[in-house]
């Protein structure tokens, strides 16, 4: 099954996080197919805390993609701003 979920990156007590399409059977780090947005939680000032291709989401899902809890409750965020 693939998943859309969030892949941590960055240094310790500074996270940063891409957005990727992946299988769910695959490991947090592991290969991807897609890497469709970033999330910043400690973004500060003018950076950009989450950055999302809502084009790739739809398609995705139309192909049968789940989204983790966490990318749910961002999306769901990215379209209210967007709006």
């Amino acid at each position: 099954m693939v998943t859309i979920r969030l892949t941590r990156r960055g240094a310790k007590k500074l996270p940063f996080y891409h957005i990727v399409v992946t299988d769910s059977r695959k490991r947090q780090g592991g290969t991807i197919l897609e890497q469709i947005g970033y999330f910043d939680p400690v973004a500060k000032g003018k950076s950009v805390k989450l950055n999302l291709d809502l084009a790739r989401v739809d398609h995705w899902q139309k192909h049968g993609a789940h989204l983790s809890d966490r990318v749910q409750a961002l999306v769901k965020d990215y379209r209210k701003q967007a709006a």
